[in-house]
């Protein structure tokens, strides 16, 4: 039987991010297994007829100056571009700033009259009671705190159909956090402020892209791994955490600590540790990368899509990033975790929401490339969150740790990810 200090389970970039520090701290007794043929997992990119696709969009925000600094001095030869977002809200025939709640002054004067009065109201002292404190309101759940704090009309325009056509589920059964900091909260002195003098900025208002694809940044990560260790296409099959044993599809691997960024159930069930699957949801994303023959919109990286009748939620434009000459897209449909998938109809409908949303009109696909993230969004409860908590104690205490945004059940930033595997590798000493 084969023998390492560490099993690091994924070549994601959680997982090459640990071997990597590892090998910053001179630790080099570590294998990573990969099931898939190829590292990156949902971080790969795609290049056909001179397009350059990613699996979805995955573009890298930096908190950490030093993280970026050490991931470029890895890409010899590769140019970055610099981006600062640009990105609108599809509502009825124009386009909105993104936050919705902080541009509502940009909608048509019915509806911003709307959206004003119920935010006001939402928060509002309410002296016809006798009382100066606000309207009591429940927030033990997503979509109440969407009310709670955006009032119904900004929550029912934007926020709730949108959100609800991401993550394929019921907004009031996500924890109340469950986008972390990641949710653009606004305030009334904000948004009032916001339509005199816009200040839209966000976690991601300036982001960097290689001209690679991410995957550049990938290979940049993998650099910092041992010679041979990562072994391609084997699969973990099961894990006993007594004996410190993980079985593949090839071989037992005997481990002082193992490192997984697996979805957080699959390992729980891989490990035999009884847990409550019940608690565990997610959505599916159905992902269309799109090459057209001529150009299309400028000036515009994201566009959200409220509107239920459009099959996507969102929509971005590679080719303004690339600042390219032909119309690139990667076009994202939430679905149920449980839901079966037809992609053929799904991209006929796709087609021509494009044309009927003005994205499309006249050009001609040239490219094409879809694939399936599945899970995508994890759903975020109060019943997960304690239930990844108490998962997480049994395991580590058997010398088996899951991170990453799903091995750790979150939502979080590739960047977070890089954060997370480091701090792990640095306490193991």
């Amino acid at each position: 039987m084969e023998k390492v200090r560490t099993l690091i389970v994924g070549a994601g970039i959680t997982g090459l991010a640990t071997a990597a520090a590892l090998s910053e701290h001179g630790d080099l007794d570590y294998l990573i297994i990969e099931a898939d043929r190829e590292i990156g997992g949902y971080c790969k990119t795609i290049k056909k007829n001179g397009f350059v696709w990613d699996y979805s969009g995955h573009f890298f925000h930096f908190k950490h100056p030093e993280i970026e600094v050490w991931l470029r001095a890895r890409m010899v030869g590769q140019r970055i571009r610099n981006i600062e977002k640009k990105s609108f809200i599809a509502y009825q025939a124009q386009l909105i700033d993104f936050p919705f709640q902080k541009n509502i002054h940009q909608l048509p004067k019915k509806d911003f009259i709307d959206c004003l009065y119920d935010l006001y109201f939402a928060r509002a002292p309410r002296p016809w009671l006798g009382t100066s404190d606000p309207a009591p309101q429940a927030e033990d759940n997503f979509k109440a705190m969407l009310y709670a704090h955006f009032g119904q009309s900004i929550a029912d325009k934007f926020l709730i159909p949108y959100n609800e056509k991401l993550y394929a589920t019921d907004l009031s059964t996500l924890d109340t956090n469950a986008m972390g900091r990641f949710f653009p909260k606004a305030d009334l002195t904000d948004i009032i402020r916001n339509m005199k003098h816009a200040d839209n900025s966000s976690y991601n208002a300036f982001f960097t892209y290689p001209e690679g694809g991410a995957i550049e940044y990938v290979k940049a990560m993998a650099s910092a791994v041992r010679e041979g260790g990562v072994a391609l296409g084997e699969r973990l099959v099961s894990v006993d955490p007594a004996a410190k044993v993980a079985t593949t599809n090839m071989r037992e691997i005997a481990f002082e600590r193992l490192v997984s960024s697996v979805p957080f159930e699959r390992l729980a069930v891989l490990s035999g540790v009884k847990h409550d699957s019940h608690v565990f949801s997610w959505n599916q994303v159905l992902v269309f990368n799109f090459g057209f023959d001529k150009k299309g919109q400028k000036n515009v990286h994201w566009i959200y899509f409220p509107d239920r009748s459009l099959a996507f939620y969102r929509v971005g434009f590679y080719d303004n990033i690339f600042d390219a000459d032909r119309l690139s897209l990667y076009v994202e449909l939430g679905y149920a975790k449980d839901a079966t998938i037809d992609v053929a109809t799904a991209r006929a409908k796709v087609l021509a929401d494009l044309e009927r949303a003005g994205i499309v009109d006249g050009h001609r696909l040239v490219a094409e490339h879809s694939v399936i993230m599945n899970p995508a969004y994890v759903h975020i409860t109060q019943r997960s969150i304690a239930e990844c908590a108490r998962l997480a104690a049994v395991l580590r205490d058997r010398g088996i740790y899951s991170i990453g945004r799903y091995g750790g059940w979150t939502y979080c930033s590739i960047e977070d990810n890089i954060i997370e595997a480091r701090k792990l590798a640095a306490s193991f000493g």
